[in-house]
């Protein structure tokens, strides 16, 4: 399906769907929720054509659009978007080892500084994701 067969609806449903599966339904539904009229266009634009214009295409895979993201929001400096990302990635199976390349990767075309503030961010995030990886496990022992 191209953009020029779809409408702007199912941008809509698509992107909601995406939006939700990469950084979680809980996170999407609080950001529409919490949308007044003049933060809804924002939400609107990202949803359509962010998630449902891009990110559904089939040239990449998720794992992939994950790690891209990760690279240009390092490099952009965006913590906020980079911390949900780093979950999104982990949902969409980039491994910790892969994150961490990424990461090098990023920091030597983008500095030191926003390296380290990515390396910064994205510590707590894979020690809270290991954790709920191994409570599963410590469960069934």
């Amino acid at each position: 399906m191209t953009s020029a067969d779809t409408t702007r609806g199912e941008l809509w449903e698509a992107g909601l769907r995406v939006r939700r599966e990469v950084v979680g339904a809980e996170y999407v539904d609080r950001a529409l929720a919490n949308a007044d009229d003049f933060q809804l266009p924002m939400q609107e634009l990202v949803t359509e054509y962010c998630w449902g214009t891009v990110w559904t295409r089939e040239g990449l895979d998720r794992r992939t659009r994950s790690m891209l993201n990760l690279a240009m929001l390092t490099t952009l400096n965006r913590s906020a978007e980079f911390a949900t990302h780093v979950r999104g990635a982990l949902t969409n199976g980039v491994t910790e080892e892969e994150i961490r390349e990424v990461l090098l990767q990023a920091t030597i075309y983008a500095g030191v500084p926003a390296g380290v503030e990515a390396f910064r961010i994205a510590g707590p995030i894979l020690a809270e994701h290991r954790a709920a990886q191994a409570a599963p496990e410590e469960s069934q022992a």
